[in-house]
């Protein structure tokens, strides 16, 4: 309710639409930074309060847990990538066409990917969903289930993007992302469980999925009807894969646990 409340605010002072400047610019990315950040105060608030400073130690001690292996740094870079370059591929085969790629070069991807991460631009979100609430919701429910309730709150949570004129997803497919989101939290828990719980991984494939989602893109230009189905044949092939990997992830989760 933070999240939305802020995010409604700042649309509010921008005139209804979040891509204009309105008359109180900075007023505006004060409130949309809180929405976006408000997941990571409220796991550090609740966490002082449960478990005091010990607690918060460890907390964000697990933002900069870089100790481990290097194929798991692969994963974490190179899973939406590899993702949407098998769709490529699959509709090569399937249409003998090539989809639309986008035009943002490797690099640039790269980089953001990781200024993204030395700047801690996920950790908002990561303290929140995976470093408060996912072992919280594991010991109630195991792991898989934790990481599939988890994925429908985290794509709630973004709700009000698809509505609020002006943000890059107003108007796409609701439905069809919060399909996709939760296959992603599903990766995400996965990761974190074989990384001993290291949010510096989790945020690096939070980022770089943001980063190379649109090496191919899923974007439907002009669509006005956040609550319906998506026409783009891009994005649904996403999300069956992300479901065919996420298939695999939970029959593996429901035998694993997270370390305490």
């Amino acid at each position: 309710m933070v999240t939305w409340g802020s995010w409604t605010a700042a649309a509010a002072v921008a005139g209804g639409n979040l891509s204009a400047t309105g008359p109180h610019p900075v007023l505006r990315t004060v409130l949309l930074l809180l929405g976006v950040f408000a997941p990571g105060y409220l796991a550090l608030w609740f966490t002082a309060r449960q478990q005091g400073g010990a607690g918060l130690r460890e907390l964000l001690g697990r933002l900069v847990r870089f100790d481990v292996p290097a194929r798991w740094y692969l994963f974490a870079i190179g899973f939406m990538a590899a993702i949407k370059l098998t769709v490529a591929l699959l509709l090569r085969i399937a249409t003998g066409a090539w989809p639309a790629f986008g035009t943002e070069p490797w690099w640039i991807m790269l980089g953001a990917t990781f200024l993204s991460l030395v700047l801690l631009g996920q950790a908002g979100e990561e303290l929140g969903w995976r470093g408060y609430a996912l072992p919280r919701l594991t010991a109630r429910f195991g792991l898989a289930r934790a990481s599939l309730l988890l994925g429908v709150i985290w794509a709630l949570w973004h709700l009000p993007l698809f509505l609020i004129p002006g943000t890059d997803t107003t108007g796409q497919s609701f439905p069809l992302y919060l399909l996709q989101v939760t296959a992603i939290s599903v990766a995400i828990a996965w990761l974190y469980a074989r990384t001993n719980g290291s949010l510096w991984l989790t945020m690096l494939l939070h980022s770089a999925g943001n980063n190379t989602k649109d090496i191919v893109p899923s974007y439907v230009p002009g669509a006005t009807n956040p609550l319906g189905l998506s026409t783009s044949r891009v994005a649904w092939l996403t999300v069956a894969l992300l479901w065919l990997c996420a298939g695999y992830f939970l029959a593996r989760m429901s035998r694993m646990s997270l370390e305490p």
